[in-house]
C-alpha cells in the first residue's frame, strides 16, 4: 500500500472518488500530509497522502491475465485492471487460482466451442487465457490424478451469471467425462435439462435481475474409476419461502404461479384462475410480465421439462393442481366472528376460494375451514378447540401455503434426483456449488440474515483456502512467513452460530415462547451482544439491529423474523393434507407416527438451515476447492457499461478484496529475478555489470537501497506493501536524473548545432569577397595572355605559309615522275595478269571435264551395285512379309495338320498292328509251305539223284543212238518265287515303320514347342512299340531330321532327338509345361464359374464331327479300317478325359507353394531397382501372370494384405511405414492402370474358350489368350514393356476388393507417418511459440553484451532447429525409401498447417505471446522453415510454405512498427488479408511491446472491429476464432495414378529367394 514516503511531486496515483470509486491522477504539490493531485479528468483534489495509492504506469495496456502478476495490488489497480479487460471483452481474469467472471450480457459464443474446449483439455493453469473452463479442467485433472473429489464453488449476486457459468461448468465436465447415452441422454443431459423445472419453481424476479436463484444448489457429478460421469445429484438449500406470500414492489413472485396463469384456456377453466391481478400472492407488486419473456411460452417448455426428466402427466397435474390450490388459499380473507377472538369467511369470494382450494387439494372443504380459523390443544383431560381471531388466521393462512410450496419443491428436487440416478459405487465427485451472493438492500428481513451467514461461512472457507494457497506459495520458495497474520471471521459467525448465546439460538428460543414478539426478542440481542465489536445498535430504531460483516455493515429489521423462523407444520394441516383423496398430495404430508410427534422437538428455519450448511461445509473441506466469483458489470443488464462503484460492492461481497487483504498482509509484489533486474536494474547498474548470479544481484540492489523486510525466494523476489512503490520512487529519481542529462545533453547539442551555423555562414562570405577580388585580378592576367598569343599565332601563320608554297612545289614534282613510273609497271602486270588468267582457265576446263566423267562413271557403278544389292534385299524382305503374312495362316494349318495326324497316327498305329498279325501269320505260312516245298524238293532232288544214277546208268547201258532230253522242273520256279515275295514284304514293312517313325518326330516335335507333356507320353509308348518291331527287322540306321541344334539323330535312338537338346530349352520346355498347366487350370475354373455348358458341348460336337469327317474318307476304302477307327476313337476319348483331370491335386499343390514363397520373399525388406519398389512389382507380375485378377476365388489377396497388416504394426518406426508406403502405393497404382471392373455375373469373361474344345484346341488357346505385351520368348519369360503396354484386365470381386484394401492401407500408413511426425514435433511446438527469457547479460551495456546476445541468439532458435531437424530427417527417410513426391508434399502439406494452427491458436489464447520480442522470435523461427522449405524444394514442400499465412501474418502484425498509425483497411486488407475480425480483435487487444514501450492500434480501429463483430455475431463460424487442425486424407486414387509417372517394370530383378525356383521363371527380365 501507499505510504507518504513513497509519493512525491510528480508520482501517478490513484484517490478516491465517490462517483467512480477511484480515479488517476499526478501529485502537483505536497503540503504536510496533503497532496494536491491532477485528475484525468481535469480537477484538482486534495487528499491526504495516507489515502492515496501509487498507480503503475507501466501496467500493460491490455491488463494482465493474473492479477497477482500487478506491480500494485490494491483495490484501484485490481478495478482498473477488470475494467481494461472488460473494455477488450476479456470478460475472464484470474487472481492466483480464483477465476473472476464478469457477466458480458452478450452472447460470446467463440468463448465456448468445442475448439475452446479441445484447447483447454489438459492444458496447464495458467498457461492460456483465464477461462472458466480451465477451473474445471484443474478440478478433473486433480480428482483423476490424485484421487480426491473437487468442488467449484460459483458465487456472486442475482444477474452475475452464476448459472450459466454453472452450466458451462457442467457442459465442460461433460466433454471430458461424457460417456454413451444411456436411453438417450447423458447424466450431464440429465441435470441441465432439468433447471428449467427448478427455475421455473425455485427462480423469481428481483431488483437486480429478472431470473434470479432463490435458493442454493450444489450439484454433484459423480465419476466412476475410469474418470467418466456415472451420476449426480443436486442439493438445495433454503427456498425462500416467504416470497410465497409476501412480494415487494417491482419483484415478483415465483415463476410458475404466472406461467399457470398463462397456461391454455382449457387449463385454466379447469383450475378457475384468471389475471395474475386477481390473486392476492401475485398483486402485491405491480409487475406481472417480465420484457421479452413470454409465459404461455414458458409453460409449455416447463411442461416439455418436466416431460424429460421423468415426471408423468398425472404428477404434472397434481403439481400444477398444489399451484393453483395456493393461488386459491392466498384469495380466503376472514372476517371477525361472533365470538370473541374468532373468525369467518368474509364473503362469498372467500368461500369460492375455500371450495376451489378443497376441490384441487381433494379434501373436506369444512375441514380445510376448520383447520386454517381453529386450533386443537390436547390437555391431559380433554380436547379444547380455540378459535383464531382474522389476523392469526390469516397467518394460519399463509403458513398453510408456505409449507404446501416448500414440501412440493422438496419433492420436485428429490423427484430429479431420482430420475437423474445416482452411481453408489462411485469414489470420486466434482461438487458445482451455485449459490446466492451477499445481499444487502434497503430491507433486510430472515432470508438476508440467513443468505449473509451462508456467505459469511463460505467466507471463512474462502479466506482459509487463499492463506493456504498463500503458505504454499511461500513454502514452494523457502521464505519465512511465520509471522504472517491471517485475517479471520469468526468473530461474526459466534456472533451468529454460537450456542447458547448466538443470534440464531436467541431467536430458537423465542420461537418457542408463545408470547414472544420481535420486541422482546430485539431487547434480548441488544442486551446480550452490546459489547460485541461485531454487532450494533441503530440509534432511531428499537426492533433493528445491525452486523458488521466482512463485505460492510447491513441493518436487519427484525419485524418478521419469528414468523419465518418458525418451521413445524400446524397438527390440523397436516391431518388435513395427509388425509386427502389426492395420493400426490397425501403423499408430500405423510403421516407422523405418534410417537415421533411426541418426542420431537422444536424445529425451526434457522436450526434446520444451519444444520444444512454445516453438511455442505463438510463436504466442501473434504474436497479441493476452486472459486469462481461472478460479478454483475452493471445494473441496467447491458453490455459495454463498467460501473466501478458497483463492481467494488461485489468484489467486497464475494471476498475478493478480502483475499487482496490476506495477500497485503503478506508479500502481495512478487517478482521474478528476471523481471525486477529489467524493471529496477538501473538503480545499481555496477551490479549489472559484475558477474554476479540473478539471485544475489537482486539481493544487493534491495540492500543498496536499504530496504527491510523482504524476502528472497527460488525464483522470485517477495517484497512487502509499500516497498514496490518506494522502488519505482527511487527508480523514477534515476530516470528523472538520467532525462535532466539527457535534456543537458540535447541543449549542448542544439547550441553547438547553432554556434557551428554561424560560423558556416560568416566563413561563406568572407569566401564571396575573395573569389571577387581573384576574379577581377584573374581578368587582367587574361587579357595579357591574350595579346601574347595572338602576336604568337600571327607569326606562326606566315612562316606556315611560305613552307606550304615550297612544298606543294616539290610534291607536284614527284608525283609526275612516279606517276610515269607506276604506268608502265601497271601495263606489265596487266599482261602478266592476263596470261595467267587464260593458263588456268584451261587447266580448270581439262581438270572439270576429266572428273566430271569420272564421277559420272563412278555413280554409274554405284547405281548398278546399289540396284544389285536392293534388289537382293527387295527379295528377302518379300520372302520375309510372305513368311509373316502366312504365319498365322500357317499356324492354324498347323493344329488342324497337328489334330489330323493325331487320329491318323492312332489309325496307322492300329491298322499297322492289325497289318504286322496278318504278315505274321501269312509269313509263318510261308515258312511252313517254304518248309513243305524244301521237303519236296529234298525229296525231288533225291528222286532226281535216282532218276540221274538210273538215267547215267541207262545212257551207259543204252545204246548210243538215243538223245538226251532237258527236264523242266517248276517246283524250283516256285521256290524262287515265294522267296522274292518274303522279300518284297520285309521292304514294306520297313517302309511303314519309317514312315510311322517320322510321323511321331514331327508331332513330338510339335508338342514339345507347344508344352503339351501328357500327349507326348502316347507317342512315347508309340515310339516304343515301333522301335521293337523295329529290332525285328534291324534295317540299316536312318538319320531323322530333328529340329533344334543337332541336325539329325540316328534312328536307333529310342528318344529321337529330344535327349540331344541343350539343358536350358528342357529346363524352359519344364517351366513352359507347368504354366500351361496352371492356365489351364484358371481357365476351368472359369468354366466352372459360366453358363457356358451349352457351348462347350458343342465345341466338343464340332470337334468330333470335325475328327469324324476328316477320317471318313478312310472309312470309304475299308470296313475294317472303319471298325479300326472307331475302337480307336473312343480310346482315345477315354485317354483325353484321363489327361484333363490327373493334374489337378498336383497343379493345386503347385500353386500354393508358389503362393507361399511369394509371401514369404515380400515380407522382408527387398529394397528398390532404380526407384521402383522390388515387392510391388513382384506381386504385381505374379498377380498377373498367375490370372489372380480374374479369378472368383483366391486366398492371395488377403494374404498379401494380412502381410501388408502385420509390417506397419510398429506405428513408430517410420522407416518401415515409409517402405510399405512406397511399395503400396506402387502397387496400387499399377492396379489402377491395369484393372477394369467386369460386368454382369453371368456375362463371358474376355478370354473366351474358342470353339474347339479338344486338347490341341484348349492347348493353343493360351497363346491366343495371353496378355499383349507378355513375351513368349523361347529363352526366357520375362514382360516386354511397361505397365501401358498392357491392356486392362476385367478383374473381379476379390481383385476389386483387394484395390479397396489397398487403398484403405495407403491411407492409413499415410495417416499413421503424419501422425507420427505431428507427434514429434508437437512438444517442440510449445516451446517455439514463446521466446526463451533472454539472459541478464543482454541488461549490460558494451561489448560484453554484444557476445552475450550473439551466443543467447544461437540458444533462441534451438528448438526451431529442432523442428527443422525432424523434418529433414523425415523428409531423408521419405526419399530412401522412395515415397512418391505427391504424398510426400501432401504430408508436409499437412505438417506445415498443423504447425500453423498450433502456433496461431497457442497465440490467440496466451497473452504472453502476444509481444513484440516474442514476434521477433517467431518470425526467426518461421524464416528457419522456410530456409528449409527452399532446400527440400518444390517438388516434396510444395505448398507447404503457404499453410502458415495464419501465424506469418500475425507475428507481422506483431513486429511491424506505427501500429497506432494503421487504419483498419490497411490492416484488414494489406498485413493480414487471411485473418478474420476476432482474430485481429484479439491480436490487437493482447499485443504488448516490451521492448519499445509502443502501443497497439488507435482505439478507432479497435471501435471498428467491435462494430464488424456485433453484425457477425449471429454468424457461428465467424464467432470462432481458433482454427481447426484437418487430419483427414488429402487425396484420392485417381490424385495418385494422376501424380505419379509411368513405371516400367520389365527390368526389375527378382529377389534370390525366388530367383532360382522354377515356377518364378516369368520374373527373370528379358535378355538383350
Amino acid at each position: 500500500m501507499g505510504t507518504p514516503v513513497n509519493i512525491i511531486v510528480g508520482s501517478h496515483v490513484w484517490v478516491e472518488d465517490p462517483a467512480l470509486s477511484w480515479i488517476d491522477g499526478q501529485v502537483s504539490k505536497i503540503n504536510g500530509q496533503d497532496a494536491e493531485i491532477q485528475t484525468s479528468n481535469g480537477k484538482k483534489v486534495v487528499a491526504n497522502l495516507s489515502k492515496l495509492y501509487p498507480k503503475d504506469m507501466e501496467a500493460p495496456a491490455g491488463g494482465v491475465d493474473d492479477m497477482t502478476k500487478l506491480s500494485y495490488l490494491h483495490e484501484p489497480g485490481v478495478l482498473q485492471n477488470l475494467a481494461t479487460r472488460y473494455e477488450l471483452n476479456e470478460i475472464y481474469t484470474y487472481t492466483g487460482n480464483i477465476l473472476i467472471a464478469i457477466n458480458p450480457f452478450q452472447r460470446l459464443p467463440h468463448l465456448y466451442d468445442a475448439h475452446m474446449m479441445e484447447q483447454y483439455k489438459g492444458a496447464p493453469f495458467g498457461e492460456l487465457s483465464p477461462h472458466v473452463f480451465a477451473v474445471a479442467d484443474v478440478a478433473y485433472r486433480a480428482m483423476i490424478n490424485e484421487g480426491k473429489s473437487n468442488s467449484i464453488l460459483v458465487s456472486g449476486e442475482s444477474g452475475a451469471g452464476k448459472t450459466e457459468t454453472t452450466k458451462m461448468l457442467m457442459r465442460y465436465l461433460a466433454y471430458l467425462g461424457g460417456r454413451v447415452a444411456t436411453e438417450g441422454r447423458t447424466v450431464e443431459q440429465q441435470v441441465l435439462e432439468s433447471n428449467p423445472v427448478l427455475e421455473a419453481f425455485g427462480n423469481a424476479k428481483t431488483v437486480r435481475n429478472n431470473n434470479s436463484s432463490r435458493f442454493g444448489k450444489f450439484v454433484e457429478i459423480q465419476f466412476d474409476k475410469h474418470g467418466r460421469i456415472s451420476g449426480a445429484a443436486i442439493r438445495t438449500y433454503l427456498l425462500e419461502r416467504s416470497r410465497v406470500c409476501q412480494v415487494s414492489d417491482p419483484e415478483r413472485n415465483y415463476h410458475c404461479f404466472y406461467l399457470l396463469c398463462a397456461a391454455p384456456p382449457e387449463v385454466i377453466e379447469k383450475y378457475k384462475l384468471g389475471n395474475p391481478k386477481s390473486f392476492h400472492y401475485l398483486n402485491q407488486s405491480n409487475c406481472y410480465e417480465l420484457v421479452g419473456i413470454s409465459d404461455a411460452h414458458d409453460y409449455l417448455a416447463t411442461r416439455r421439462a418436466m416431460d424429460v426428466v421423468g415426471i408423468s402427466e398425472r404428477e404434472q397435474d397434481a403439481i400444477f393442481k398444489v399451484v393453483a390450490a395456493i393461488l386459491h388459499v392466498g384469495n380466503i380473507e376472514f372476517a371477525k366472528g361472533e365470538e370473541i377472538d374468532s373468525s369467518v369467511l368474509k364473503d362469498e369470494k372467500a368461500k369460492f376460494h375455500l371450495k376451489m382450494t378443497a376441490e384441487l387439494l381433494m379434501c373436506d372443504a369444512q375441514a380445510l375451514e376448520d383447520a386454517l380459523c381453529k386450533r386443537v390443544m390436547i390437555t391431559p383431560e380433554e380436547v379444547i378447540k380455540r378459535s383464531l381471531d382474522p389476523l392469526a388466521a390469516t397467518v394460519s393462512r399463509d403458513g398453510f401455503a408456505k409449507t404446501i410450496y416448500s414440501r412440493l419443491f422438496d419433492w420436485l428436487v428429490d423427484t430429479i434426483n431420482v430420475s437423474i440416478g445416482q452411481d453408489p459405487n462411485s469414489k470420486s465427485l466434482i461438487g458445482v456449488l451455485d449459490i446466492y451472493g451477499f445481499e444487502s438492500f434497503k430491507t433486510n428481513s430472515f432470508e438476508q440474515f440467513c443468505i449473509n451467514f451462508t456467505n459469511e461461512k463460505l467466507q471463512q472457507h474462502f479466506n482459509q483456502h487463499v492463506f493456504k494457497m498463500e503458505q504454499e506459495e511461500y513454502t514452494k520458495e523457502e521464505i519465512d512467513w511465520s509471522y504472517i497474520e491471517f485475517v479471520d471471521n469468526q468473530d461474526v459467525l459466534d456472533l451468529i452460530e454460537k450456542k447458547p448465546g448466538g443470534i440464531i439460538a436467541l431467536l430458537d428460543e423465542a420461537c418457542m415462547f408463545p408470547k414472544s414478539t420481535h420486541e422482546t426478542f430485539s431487547q434480548k440481542l441488544y442486551q446480550t451482544f452490546k459489547n460485541h465489536k461485531r454487532f450494533v445498535k441503530p440509534k432511531l430504531s428499537r426492533t433493528d439491529f445491525s452486523i458488521a460483516h466482512y463485505a460492510g455493515e447491513v441493518l436487519y429489521q427484525s419485524d418478521q423474523f419469528l414468523d419465518k423462523n418458525k418451521d413445524y407444520v400446524v397438527p390440523e394441516h397436516q391431518d388435513l393434507l395427509s388425509a386427502s383423496k389426492c395420493p400426490f398430495v397425501a403423499g408430500l404430508f405423510p403421516t407422523i407416527p405418534e410417537e415421533t410427534t411426541k418426542s420431537s422437538k422444536f424445529s425451526s428455519i434457522g436450526s434446520r438451515f444451519k444444520l444444512q450448511l454445516q453438511q455442505l461445509m463438510e463436504t466442501l473441506n473434504s474436497t479441493e476447492p476452486h472459486y469462481i466469483r461472478c460479478v454483475k458489470p452493471n445494473n441496467l443488464l447491458k453490455p459495454a457499461i463498467f460501473e466501478n462503484v458497483n463492481i467494488m460492492q461485489q468484489l467486497r461481497c464475494g471476498g475478493v478484496l478480502e483475499a487482496i487483504r490476506i495477500s497485503c498482509a503478506g508479500y502481495p509484489t512478487r517478482r521474478t529475478f528476471f523481471e525486477f533486474l529489467v524493471r529496477f536494474g538501473i538503480l545499481a547498474p555496477e551490479i549489472l555489470e559484475g558477474n554476479y548470479d540473478e539471485k544475489i544481484a537482486c539481493k544487493k540492489i534491495l540492500e543498496k537501497k536499504g530496504l527491510a523486510g523482504f524476502q528472497i525466494g527460488k525464483t522470485k523476489v517477495f517484497l512487502r506493501a509499500g516497498q514496490m512503490a518506494e522502488l519505482d520512487a527511487r527508480r523514477a529519481e534515476v530516470l528523472s536524473s538520467a532525462a535532466k542529462t539527457i535534456q543537458r545533453k540535447i541543449r549542448t547539442h542544439i547550441a553547438q548545432k547553432q554556434f557551428v551555423a554561424l560560423r558556416k555562414a560568416s566563413i561563406c562570405i568572407q569566401s564571396w569577397c575573395r573569389g571577387r577580388m581573384a576574379s577581377k585580378l584573374y581578368e587582367l592576367m587574361r587579357k595579357e595572355a591574350g595579346a601574347l598569343k595572338i602576336q604568337k599565332n600571327a607569326r606562326r601563320y606566315q612562316s606556315r605559309k611560305v613552307y606550304n608554297r615550297l612544298r606543294l612545289s616539290v610534291l607536284a614534282l614527284q608525283t609526275g615522275l612516279r606517276a610515269m613510273a607506276a604506268r608502265d609497271e601497271f601495263r606489265f602486270r596487266r599482261q602478266t595478269k592476263a596470261a595467267i588468267a587464260i593458263q588456268a582457265q584451261w587447266r580448270c576446263h581439262r581438270a572439270s571435264s576429266y572428273h566430271r566423267k569420272l564421277k559420272r562413271a563412278a555413280i554409274v557403278s554405284q547405281c548398278r551395285w546399289r540396284g544389285r544389292i536392293g534388289r537382293r534385299e527387295l527379295r528377302k524382305l518379300k520372302m520375309a512379309a510372305r513368311e509373316t503374312g502366312a504365319l498365322q495362316e500357317a499356324k492354324d494349318k498347323l493344329e488342324k495338320r497337328v489334330e489330323e495326324l493325331t487320329w491318323r497316327l492312332q489309325l496307322e498305329k492300329r491298322l499297322r498292328t492289325d497289318l504286322e498279325e496278318a504278315k505274321t501269320q501269312e509269313i509263318t505260312k510261308l515258312q511252313n509251305s517254304l518248309q513243305d516245298m524244301q521237303i519236296k524238293v529234298d525229296e525231288t532232288n533225291a528222286l532226281l539223284v535216282v532218276e540221274r544214277e538210273n538215267a547215267r546208268k541207262a545212257i551207259e547201258e543204252a545204246p548210243p543212238v538215243i538223245k538226251e532230253t532237258p527236264v523242266v522242273v517248276q517246283d524250283t520256279e516256285k521256290i524262287d518265287s515265294l522267296t522274292a515275295e518274303v522279300e518284297n514284304l520285309k521292304v514294306v514293312r520297313f517302309s511303314h515303320s519309317k514312315d510311322a517313325f517320322s510321323l511321331i518326330i514331327k508331332t513330338s516335335i510339335v508338342l514339345v514347342f507347344t508344352g503339351f507333356q501328357p500327349m507326348l507320353q502316347i507317342y512315347y509308348a508309340a515310339f516304343a512299340s515301333l522301335h521293337c518291331s523295329k529290332k525285328m527287322f534291324s534295317p540299316p540306321p536312318t538319320q531323322v531330321p530333328v529340329e533344334g541344334p543337332h541336325k539329325a539323330a540316328p534312328f536307333d535312338s529310342p528318344f529321337i532327338g529330344f535327349v540331344s537338346f541343350p539343358p536350358p530349352f528342357c529346363l524352359w520346355l519344364e517351366e513352359k509345361l507347368t504354366n500351361l498347366e496352371s492356365e489351364n487350370q484358371v481357365l476351368r475354373q472359369q468354366a466352372l464359374t459360366m453358363a457356358s455348358n451349352n457351348k462347350f458341348l458343342s465345341g466338343r460336337s464340332k470337334s468330333i464331327s470335325l475328327r469324324n469327317s476328316e477320317s471318313g474318307r478312310l472309312m470309304s476304302t475299308d470296313t475294317k479300317t472303319a471298325v479300326v477307327r472307331d475302337t480307336q476313337s473312343s480310346s482315345t476319348q477315354r485317354e483325353l478325359t484321363e489327361v484333363e483331370e490327373k493334374p489337378q491335386k498336383s497343379l493345386n499343390e503347385k500353386q500354393q507353394e508358389n503362393q507361399d514363397l511369394l509371401i514369404r520373399c515380400i515380407a522382408q525388406h527387398l529394397g528398390f531397382t532404380g526407384s521402383r519398389p522390388i515387392a510391388a512389382c513382384i506381386i504385381y507380375k505374379c498377380l498377373l501372370h498367375w490370372r489372380s485378377f480374374e479369378v472368383e476365388r483366391t486366398s492371395v489377396f488377403d494374404r498379401i494384405i494380412q502381410t501388408i497388416g502385420q509390417a506397419i504394426e510398429t506405428q513408430e518406426n517410420n522407416d518401415i511405414l515409409a517402405y510399405w508406403l512406397s511399395n503400396a502405393s506402387t502397387l496400387l497404382l499399377l492396379l489402377q492402370r491395369t484393372l477394369k471392373a467386369s460386368g454382369a455375373a453371368g456375362m463371358a469373361p474376355q478370354r473366351r474358350r474358342s470353339s474347339s474344345a479338344t486338347l490341341f484346341g484348349r492347348m493353343t488357346q493360351s497363346f491366343r489368350g495371353a496378355p499383349q505385351g507378355v513375351n513368349l520368348s523361347f529363352t526366357n519369360g520375362g514382360m516386354v514393356g511397361g505397365v501401358d503396354t498392357l491392356r486392362q484386365v476385367e478383374a473381379k470381386y476379390p481383385a476389386l476388393l483387394f484395390k479397396q484394401q489397398l487403398t484403405a492401407y495407403v491411407e492409413k500408413i499415410y495417416g499413421m507417418i503424419r501422425d507420427n511426425l505431428k507427434k514429434e514435433i508437437s512438444p517442440l511446438l510449445g516451446l517455439c511459440i514463446q521466446a526463451p527469457r533472454t539472459s541478464r547479460a543482454s541488461l549490460v551495456k558494451g561489448s560484453s553484451r554484444s557476445l552475450a546476445n550473439s551466443a543467447a541468439q544461437q540458444a533462441l532458435i534451438a528448438h526451431w532447429q529442432g523442428i527443422v531437424k525432424s523434418l529433414g530427417n523425415f523428409l531423408s527417410t521419405l526419399k530412401t525409401n522412395h515415397v512418391p513426391p505427391f504424398l510426400v508434399r501432401k504430408v508436409f502439406t499437412q505438417i506445415f498447417s498443423f504447425i500453423n494452427v498450433q502456433l496461431f491458436n497457442s497465440l490467440l489464447l496466451r497473452r504472453e505471446c502476444c509481444s513484440f520480442s516474442n514476434g521477433e522470435y517467431v518470425k526467426a523461427g518461421l524464416a528457419e522453415l522456410e530456409h528449409w522449405c527452399y532446400k527440400a524444394t518444390d517438388e516434396y514442400a510444395g505448398s507447404a510454405w503457404d499453410e502458415l499465412k495464419h501465424i506469418r501474418q500475425a507475428i507481422g502484425f506483431l513486429v511491424i512498427h506505427q501500429k497506432p498509425k494503421k487504419t483498419l483497411d490497411e490492416i484488414s486488407h494489406d498485413l493480414c488479408p487471411v485473418l478474420s475480425i476476432q482474430q485481429l480483435y484479439r491480436i490487437s487487444t493482447m499485443y504488448w511491446d516490451d521492448k519499445y514501450g509502443t502501443h497497439s492500434v488507435s482505439s478507432d480501429v479497435i471501435s471498428n472491429m467491435r462494430v464488424l463483430m456485433t453484425e457477425d455475431s449471429n454468424n457461428a463460424v465467424s464467432n470462432s476464432f481458433l482454427l481447426d487442425d484437418d487430419s483427414s486424407i488429402p487425396f484420392s486414387v485417381d490424385d495418385i495414378s494422376k501424380s505419379m509417372e509411368q513405371i516400367d517394370i520389365s527390368d526389375v530383378e527378382p529377389p534370390p529367394l525366388i530367383r532360382e525356383n522354377t515356377g518364378f521363371v516369368f520374373l527373370l527380365p528379358r535378355s538383350e
